[in-house]
């Protein structure tokens, strides 16, 4: 199946700093500098697939990004989409719901994002898994990386079925067999800062780049969509982050197709 790349320019939900809506063309040109080349490690070239990137979006109103998704959907093609802060996931995911009544979701991120209400905004990026769990647009919630579990969050967990596998006592050989379409979520912060600077919370004790690639590789699933978020070019250092971000976009691409 064809993949469609869209990039959602929207950081307008982050609690703490702004600027990731600035990232996705900056993902690109990573991509594209010439430093790289366009193969994933298994040696398929993601030149060899059928990908249609639709290009940047600039976001005025939060569920323009559903009508978005729904209609990059209608053309019968996976997407990939390059964020902007985590908020953009809950209404990626309202759109695939209707395709996919059944679909798995593989959380990378150093945040649970399950708080019911964040600074007084339920669609705040520090809620899109709340709002995806109950409305019911998940079979399964998986999140890999978590090093910040609040009370409130582990309840919320505990109140939806969400599996966590905290960075604390972490065994990435638990998270393969994924039984429905999955789709994946990789918020930049999940990876350690010394790998990842360019996020808005550094919070340390995270995977390393390495970890987050072969957990990628070693997934048994049918991967449907993903995003990476999260990237904020103003904390950037000599663009570890954007080239970074550019090489788990090749590894994710690869397993999408």
């Amino acid at each position: 199946m064809s993949i469609i790349i869209q990039g959602i320019q929207f950081d307008e939900k982050s609690s703490y700093l702004t600027g990731s809506r600035l990232a996705p063309p900056l993902i690109r040109k990573a991509l594209n500098s010439g430093a790289l080349n366009m193969f994933a490690e298994n040696g398929i070239s993601i030149e060899d697939l059928t990908i249609d990137d639709k290009g940047d979006f600039e976001i005025k109103g939060y569920f323009d990004i559903e009508h978005i998704t729904k209609n990059h959907l209608d053309e019968n093609k996976k997407i990939l989409t390059l964020g902007g802060d985590h908020s953009i996931t809950f209404p990626i995911i309202k759109a695939h719901f209707e395709k996919y009544p059944k679909l798995d979701i593989l959380q990378i991120d150093a945040h649970c994002d399950l708080y019911d209400e964040f600074e007084g905004d339920k669609y705040s990026h520090a809620c899109p898994f709340a709002r995806i769990m109950e409305n019911g647009y998940a079979t399964r919630l998986v999140q890999v990386g978590i090093r910040t579990l609040t009370t409130h969050q582990a309840e919320q967990a505990n109140k939806f079925g969400v599996e966590i596998h905290q960075m604390r006592n972490l065994d990435l050989s638990k998270i393969q067999k994924f039984e429905n379409p999955l789709y994946i979520t990789l918020d930049l912060d999940g990876i350690d800062p010394a790998f990842a600077p360019g996020v808005s919370h550094h919070e340390p004790g995270g995977l390393t780049s390495r970890q987050v690639i072969d957990l990628i590789h070693n997934l048994d699933a049918e991967v449907i969509g993903a995003d990476i978020v999260e990237y904020n070019p103003t904390k950037d250092l000599h663009d570890m982050t954007a080239f970074l971000a550019a090489k788990l976009m090749k590894e994710i691409l690869v397993k999408m197709g």
